[in-house]
């Protein structure tokens, strides 16, 4: 009776069961592990966004409530107005060319087989700190053609196509018979046939005489012809040397040009030989004699990369030399996982290898491209170093960013709640982003 009471009893109330995470470890015991963690949190992250908070509420001295009024001057100051501006020029571009750049460099590196080293050296300026990236960079934007690699390319290509003049800073000397006009230098009377003309000129250093040039030699006459010299008049020492007549130590302008102008037009030219001596026909009788401005035109510099105009642009430039690896190696790892079925089943339907790549493996890796920009978007959003160091400051205003910005209002202008509300702005910014980057996340995880 006992037993089967028993057994028609009710079952009582079950034991208590621990508590336990997903992981099978009770959450107490969890809880003891994330605490230091936690805390290292709080006061690192947590804690400094709070402060930043209240800080921007208040004045430049932190007694007097200030309100809004320092997110007020996010829209009126102009500095910060520039950082903003630049800050979507960054947005915009940086983020898309590094992702573009590392998606053909990923591409194009599974079709060879050095494409490991290719990878390599792509991706090594990202073991380069900022710092350094930017003092490299501030060296290879150089003006100075002898010292920026950029302007040493672009003015070796300028001058295959347009060669500079060898004699800028040459000018008629004392007692010539040349005379300004517009640039360029004419006989102040005109030639006659049979009578040789002397051109002297000063102005050129030794070092920059053509390699060609020679000693310069007094023109002879010769008949139904015009002859002259066109030559440096200048010897070192004093007491050496007759003015007005080339002398042994004096050499001649090579490469010369001498027009024959009669009526405002030219009716014969000829260049100057090693000896600066030159011949004009006897259509050249009673013209006056030029030497064009071309003579004497400055040699080209190359391009102000760091000056206002370039200034972002150039900078956005080094910033790409160093994420285009990083973009190269996570894309190369995305597109490690595409079934090469579809890419071979494309091919055997007759799709060319470019409707390959923009109708079957670029769609493939969206998801891997979305990562890979949003990330950038949210490192632009916080350059400094690169901007700091590269911009010179006779730019540096126009290459201004939001987070420079924040360091010369609180550090520079002494206007820590200005910068404070610079900070809060920036990370309203990033927030966003970074949601729509874990959301991306989570949904490829999920089966």
């Amino acid at each position: 009776m006992a037993s089967a009471a028993a057994a028609g009893a009710p079952p009582g109330p079950a034991a208590p069961k621990s508590r336990r995470s997903v992981t099978g470890t009770r959450r107490v015991v969890a809880a003891l592990f994330l605490l230091p963690a936690l805390v290292l949190l709080g006061a690192l992250v947590l804690y400094p966004i709070g402060y930043s908070v209240v800080r921007s509420l208040y004045d430049s001295s932190g007694d007097q409530f200030a309100g809004f009024d320092n997110y007020k001057a996010l829209f009126t100051d102009d500095g910060i107005r520039t950082a903003l501006k630049n800050n979507v020029i960054w947005v915009v571009f940086a983020p898309t060319v590094s992702t573009a750049l590392g998606l053909v460099f990923a591409v194009l590196t599974e079709r060879v087989r050095w494409g490991t080293a290719f990878k390599l050296v792509v991706f090594m300026p990202m073991a380069i700190s900022m710092l350094a990236a930017g003092i490299i960079f501030r060296l290879v934007y150089d003006q100075d053609p002898d010292k920026g690699v950029a302007n040493a390319v672009w003015v070796g290509v300028h001058d295959s196509f347009a060669q500079a003049s060898a004699f800028p800073k040459a000018h008629p000397g004392r007692e010539s018979p040349l005379v300004g006009q517009g640039g360029a230098f004419v006989t102040k009377d005109p030639v006659k046939v049979g009578t040789p003309v002397a051109l002297p000129m000063v102005g050129v250093a030794p070092e920059q005489f053509p390699d060609d040039a020679k000693r310069a030699a007094a023109a002879r006459p010769e008949p139904g012809k015009v002859t002259g010299t066109v030559w440096q008049d200048f010897t070192r020492g004093k007491g050496v040397g007759k003015l007005g007549a080339p002398d042994p130590a004096e050499r001649g302008y090579a490469g010369m040009r001498i027009e024959a102008v009669k009526d405002g037009k030219v009716v014969a030219s000829a260049k100057a030989a090693g000896d600066g001596t030159f011949t004009l026909p006897a259509s050249a009788d009673g013209a006056q004699l030029r030497l064009p401005a071309a003579n004497f035109k400055e040699p080209y510099n190359g391009v102000d990369w760091l000056g206002p105009a370039l200034v972002t642009p150039a900078i956005i430039g080094s910033y790409v030399w160093m994420w285009a690896g990083f973009a190269m190696v996570l894309i190369a790892a995305g597109l490690a996982g595409v079934p090469r079925e579809l890419l071979e089943q494309a091919r055997v339907d007759g799709a060319s290898e470019w409707q390959v790549f923009r109708k079957v493996t670029v769609p493939l890796l969206a998801p891997v491209l979305a990562v890979v920009t949003v990330t950038l978007m949210i490192n632009v959003l916080k350059v400094f170093d690169l901007v700091y160091i590269i911009a010179p400051g006779s730019s540096q205003d126009d290459a201004n960013v939001l987070a420079l910005e924040l360091y010369r209002k609180g550090f520079s202008e002494g206007r820590p709640g200005v910068a404070s509300a610079i900070a809060v702005f920036l990370l309203l910014l990033v927030i966003p982003v970074m949601l729509f980057n874990i959301r991306r996340l989570r949904r490829e995880g999920r089966p």
